[in-house]
């Protein structure tokens, strides 16, 4: 196995060459990579409904096939579920990807191909490590094992003709040999569901082989990494693992966590990489370990538009590609795939940090902010504020979310905080009204909205139980993998649940 070090190197060097033409020529590779989804797709039953034949311009495009979400995609979901081919995209589709983004009981079944398999997902996979080994040539994270946490439901048979579950279950069926001799645990411990169980059979599996990398989501990588010290009774992972070096991570944002893995993972070599991956594709990988934006993958078959997100609701909104987007623009990316998804709007949004190459940052949901009052309170001012209010008090946070407490005929709005605390601030008043104050430093609406208490009191800040969210979760059977906590809401659906259920 020494030799496995060199292979990959060499395989590394000549896929940069290509992540740099990209980052060179980045309109290029997607016009390259646009008409290559439209001629790949002409004959589908989708491609003739909007003449992919004809097709031979972006603005074409756009002024065809209008911008749609999963509502627009499940009949034809429906259908290719039943074993009908050539609807989306050329071809058997037997997987589909269930996305569970927020604790909401409907799901969506994402279709995933061969292509994106592929041409994507694995090879996003492949490039983390690509890019990781340039920023580090020194790394050895190849003389070990990387300890990767997916997703808590196994695959399961819609019928004879296709099969469903997490996108990291899906990937876990599909890996290639060489992936799969990497990584630990092995598969048939990997797609266990009951998340307990899993956790104990990682532990038992893991703690005498070498472990260099970790990859997951950082919210129950923290559970996971938890159990395993008091299943050693060890004081920190480095006792458990001493040549650790690196935390792959996505899903959600780290803000809240780093100082978490920094107490359990006390050295100063550890290196944290943040990576984005979804159900519908593999976007972005951090390639530069001092700041906290994303190189967005722009030659992974994923064709990327981007809509201003004050005009997602409009009739038509005008749509941007990576030619025309400006830095510091909030906007909902809109994509078209190798996967069979056409101008589809994923529900995530972003603001770009640089152009050329283009780096971005993840700002929020389309549907996950506090606007109840004209405030626009989006994810990345809730966690940039959060972050500031725990180091000015000593505090750190497990968990969170958020949402309105609406005017009444007596009383004035306010935002309602439900954080459950590893550590409670020293002074809980003043966390507060430090996160009042950065919430207003960071965004003008809301502090407009906070002028002289007006429109908006300050926040309230209720301290759940230890153990709450996970409870809750567990509660709604959501434990594990791509589940997460809501965290900014702009109705009050999960916050009464939650004060219900904390009673």
């Amino acid at each position: 196995m020494a030799f496995i070090p060199s292979i990959i190197n060499w395989l590394n060097t000549k896929r940069m060459t290509s992540i740099d033409l990209f980052k060179t020529y980045p309109f290029e590779v997607q016009f390259e990579t646009f008409i290559n989804l439209i001629n790949t797709a002409a004959n589908t039953t989708w491609g003739k409904k909007y003449n992919y034949k004809n097709i031979e311009s972006i603005k074409q495009y756009q002024e065809t096939v209008p911008i749609g979400t999963y509502t627009e995609l499940e009949p034809f979901v429906e259908r290719l579920r039943k074993g009908e081919q050539d609807l989306l995209w050329p071809g058997e589709i037997k997987w589909f990807a269930k996305s569970s983004g927020t604790t909401s009981s409907k799901s969506k079944f994402i279709p995933v191909t061969r292509e994106a398999l592929e041409e994507c997902h694995f090879r996003g996979g492949k490039d983390v490590m690509t890019i990781y080994s340039r920023m580090k040539p020194e790394t050895k994270i190849f003389a070990g094992r990387g300890l990767t946490l997916g997703g808590s439901h196994r695959i399961n048979n819609f019928s004879n003709d296709s099969l469903y579950g997490d996108l990291s279950a899906i990937l876990i069926e599909n890996l290639p040999l060489w992936a799969e001799l990497m990584k630990s645990p092995r598969a048939k411990i990997a797609l266990i569901e009951d998340f307990e169980e899993k956790m104990e059979k990682i532990a038992r599996r893991t703690v005498n082989q070498n472990i260099r990398y970790l990859a997951g989501v950082p919210s129950w990588f923290l559970v996971l990494i938890k159990y395993i010290l008091e299943y050693t009774g060890a004081r920190n992972l480095l006792q458990v693992w001493p040549d650790l070096e690196l935390f792959c991570h996505g899903g959600v944002s780290f803000k809240p966590y780093r100082e978490h893995y920094k107490k359990l993972i006390p050295s100063y070599n550890m290196n944290y990489l943040e990576s984005y991956n979804a159900s519908e594709g593999y976007f972005g990988i951090q390639d530069d370990l001092d700041t906290d934006d994303m190189l967005l993958m722009l030659d992974y078959g994923i064709f990327y538009e981007f809509v201003k997100t004050e005009d997602i609701n409009t009739e038509f909104p005008v749509s941007y590609t990576v030619a025309d987007v400006e830095k510091g623009v909030n906007y909902a990316i809109v994509i078209s795939t190798n996967g069979g998804l056409w101008r589809y709007m994923i529900g995530d949004t972003i603001t770009f940090t640089h152009l050329f190459p283009h780096k971005f940052r993840i700002t929020g949901r389309t549907k996950h902010f506090i606007n109840a009052f004209g405030e626009e309170i989006i994810i990345e001012n809730a966690e940039k504020a959060l972050a500031i209010a725990s180091s000015k008090t000593r505090a750190l946070i497990t968990d969170y979310t958020a949402g309105p407490y609406f005017m009444s005929a007596t009383a004035k709005g306010y935002h309602e905080w439900i954080i459950e605390f590893e550590e409670e601030p020293e002074d809980l008043e003043l966390f507060v009204d430090i996160l009042d104050n950065s919430l207003k430093a960071l965004n003008s609406d809301y502090e407009a909205k906070r002028y002289k208490d007006l429109t908006l009191t300050k926040p309230s800040v209720i301290v759940a139980p230890e153990g709450t969210f996970y409870r809750w979760l567990e509660k709604k059977n959501k434990l594990g993998g791509q589940n997460k906590v809501p965290r900014l809401s702009n109705d009050r659906q999960y916050l009464d649940e939650l004060l219900e259920f904390m009673q």
